[in-house]
Order: structure tokens, then C-alpha cells, then sequence
């Protein structure tokens, strides 16, 4: 009878003794609570951030409210441009990329004050609604795109099919075409259409008929084969012939202008420690637009970042459009008191255009001092670290002042 009690007694000191290494967290929490909420508050879960109400996530972007653009409005767009890019292969071509589209879509929605969203079914999420407007400016693209570089794209793959059939100095040249051909695609009709068209030479019309299916039907997946794995290949493995040929090459990135290093001045090339000296980098250090500016002096520009349609609805925009004369309409160029450089448009590439022009202007009126702001790291969704080597020229002209973050990066 004692043994059992024993027996008992000991189980249960177990039990207890289990439970107590469960809670023994509680008296550090307790100590440090007031660390652990402030954090939670500051920084609060992914999916407490997801439980925002749809109305007020509507209300915000109706607001141009930075946070809540970035946060959802980029975050249901990159989910629909990777269900799109895998549908229609959107990455690399002109004009489709991701910050494109999506600022085409912003500048749609802000176009109709943000209207399309207030008119979502009540049965239908915010994001799935706006996966489906997303798609619609993907197809508007896919047509503009088509029909702009279907000219060039045939061009350009008939160079790339003349130059297959007529090299013959890389020994199994045809054979490695058709094996990235069959390695791509799963497929058995391309891999026959590849091998017709490419190594037997038959015409399009002659391959439909062998295969059975319409003449449209072959050049459509021709065109696709050619670019999106012949051409390619060709140009990787093969380019320096294609030059030979004196071809040029399909353009593989939308910039028509040169990298951040071939626009640093000569001087800056040879040795970085004895250019740029003490005295430049203080006078850098009093070239810091301020954080929040409420007033200029009649020597002072405000510049700030804009869109092509001059819709200057939130941010700085509106604070330049409100209180230093930017003009509703005018997206580019000196206006007032202030100065617009448009960042709503694409890619950081297509930002570069206007910044070198800025400094230009801000380089032929040395008397005035130009004020830029953290252009692009707002509602366009960039980062400083994306925008500030676009003002790399900005170095020695005294009169630009940048934003502290864009100076910490160009010093680096």
C-alpha cells in the first residue's frame, strides 16, 4: 500500500516537475515585457499586416500612403507578375518588366482615383481583384510589345537561322541547336518543327502539312522557339561570329544608356584617395536637402519625384504642387519652385534620362540651389540604394543637394 503512494507521489512530482520546464520562460518575459511589446508593435507580424482591413488598405492607397502602396499594392503586383512572367514569359523584354507594369497599373488606378478598386464584388479578396486588373495591363503591354518588336524579332531570327545553316566551323553546331531545343521544351511538335525548319530546310507551310496542324499554329511556336531559346543560345555561345556578320545582336536589356561608370569624369578613374579630398567631402556634408522642408529661400528648388502624366497626388509631389507651384498636367522639368524628375515610368534605367538632365540644368544655373529629395524611394518603390548611383554626376556640382541616405551610398 505505501509502495503504491510512493509510486504515486513520485509521478507526480514528474508531472509537475515537466510542467515547470514549460513555464520557465515566464519570469524572463515578465522582466523584459515591456521590450517585447514595444517591438511587436514596431514591428508587427506578416500576418497581422495581412489582417489590415480591405477598406482601409483602399483608404491608404486612395491616401498615397507609402507604407500601405508599398506593402500591398507592390506586394499583389509581384505576386501577379510571377503568375503572368510564367505564363507569357514576361522577364527581359522591353517594357515588361516588373516595375513597368506595375507603375502602368498605378498610374491607371490613380488616373480614375483609385475607382476600380472601389467598385470590387464584395464576395471578391482585394488581392485576387487586383491580380485580374493586373492582368489587364499585362495583355494592353503584350500588345504594344508584339507589335512594336514583331518586325525586329523577325529580323533578327532570320539572321539567327542563316547564320546555323551557313556556319559550318563548330563541328555539331545543328546538334547542339536541337539539343537546347529539346532540352527547353518537353515537347515532341517543337522538337520536329526545330529540326524541319532549322536542319531539313522545309518552309513553314510544308512543316504544318507533315504535322497536321495550321501553318499559324507553326509560326507561332517558331517565333517562340527562336526566342526564347535559339536566339539566345546563339548569341551566347556563338555571338562573336553574329558580329562578323555585322548584325547586331538583340538588345538583351531596355537601357539605351551606359552604365554609372562610363559617366564618372576622367579624373575620377586614377586614384579615388587623392581626388577626392577632405575639403570636397565637408563640403558634400553641407550638401544634405533637409528632411522636412515648409519653406524656400528665392534661390531654392524643391525637387521631387513625379510621373510622365503629372499627377502630382501624393508624397512629395503633393507637397511640391500644394506649396511651390508644381503645375497639375507637367511631369517633367522646372515648374515654380520646384523641379519634377519623372520615376514612374519603369525600371531605375528609364529614371536615369531625366537625372542627367536635371544636372545639366542644375549645372548651366549655378546660382540657383537645387533641394532633391529621396526621388523613386516613395511611391515608386524603389530603393536609395537603386536611385542614388543615378546621381553620381551630382558630386562636384555644388549646387545640388542630396539626401543624406544618397550621399551615404555615393561615398561608400
Amino acid at each position: 500500500m505505501w509502495m503504491v503512494f510512493i509510486d504515486i507521489e513520485e509521478k507526480s512530482r514528474e508531472k509537475l516537475s515537466r510542467q515547470s520546464k514549460k513555464f520557465h520562460f515566464f519570469p524572463f518575459f515578465f522582466k523584459y515585457r515591456h521590450l517585447f511589446i514595444t517591438f511587436v508593435l514596431n514591428n508587427p507580424p506578416y500576418h497581422i499586416m495581412n489582417k489590415l482591413p480591405e477598406n482601409t488598405i483602399i483608404e491608404g492607397l486612395c491616401q498615397c500612403e507609402g507604407r500601405i502602396t508599398n506593402k500591398y499594392f507592390y506586394g499583389y503586383c509581384r505576386r501577379a507578375y510571377l503568375i503572368y512572367d510564367r505564363k507569357y514569359q514576361l522577364h527581359g523584354k522591353t517594357g515588361l518588366d516588373f516595375y513597368s507594369l506595375a507603375h502602368e497599373y498605378y498610374i491607371y488606378l490613380l488616373t480614375h482615383h483609385f475607382k476600380p478598386l472601389k467598385d470590387k464584388p464584395m464576395s471578391m479578396k482585394l488581392s485576387t481583384w487586383m491580380v485580374h486588373g493586373f492582368h489587364f495591363v499585362v495583355l494592353d503591354a503584350l500588345k504594344t510589345y508584339n507589335k512594336a518588336f514583331e518586325h525586329q524579332s523577325e529580323e533578327s531570327s532570320d539572321v539567327v537561322l542563316e547564320y546555323i545553316r551557313t556556319n559550318n566551323e563548330e563541328e555539331g553546331f545543328l546538334f547542339q541547336v536541337a539539343e537546347a531545343v529539346a532540352t527547353h521544351y518537353q515537347d515532341r511538335t517543337m522538337q520536329e518543327i526545330a529540326h524541319m525548319v532549322i536542319y531539313a530546310g522545309f518552309k513553314q507551310k510544308e512543316v504544318a502539312e507533315q504535322l497536321g496542324i495550321t501553318p499559324a499554329a507553326v509560326n507561332m511556336r517558331y517565333k517562340k522557339m527562336m526566342e526564347e531559346v535559339i536566339t539566345p543560345f546563339v548569341i551566347e555561345n556563338y555571338g562573336k561570329g553574329l558580329q562578323e556578320m555585322s548584325v547586331a545582336a538583340p538588345k538583351m536589356s531596355a537601357s539605351p544608356m551606359p552604365m554609372c561608370y562610363n559617366a564618372i569624369p576622367e579624373f575620377m578613374c586614377e586614384d579615388a584617395s587623392q581626388n577626392i579630398t577632405f575639403t570636397e567631402n565637408m563640403m558634400e556634408n553641407h550638401r544634405i536637402t533637409p528632411t522636412m522642408i515648409h519653406a524656400l529661400q528665392p534661390n531654392e528648388i524643391f525637387v521631387f519625384g513625379s510621373n510622365l502624366q503629372g499627377i502630382h497626388a501624393g508624397g512629395a509631389a503633393r507637397t511640391a504642387r500644394i506649396m511651390f507651384g508644381a503645375e497639375m498636367g507637367n511631369g517633367v522639368g522646372l515648374q515654380g519652385q520646384s523641379y519634377a524628375i519623372p520615376t514612374m515610368q519603369g525600371g531605375v534605367e528609364t529614371i536615369r534620362p531625366y537625372v542627367d538632365q536635371f544636372i545639366n540644368y542644375a549645372t548651366e544655373h549655378p546660382d540657383i540651389h537645387f533641394l532633391v529629395t529621396p526621388i523613386g524611394c516613395g511611391i515608386a518603390g524603389f530603393s536609395p540604394e537603386e536611385i542614388a548611383p543615378l546621381f553620381d554626376k551630382a558630386h562636384h556640382v555644388e549646387n545640388i543637394y542630396l539626401p543624406e541616405s544618397f550621399w551615404d551610398i555615393l561615398n561608400r
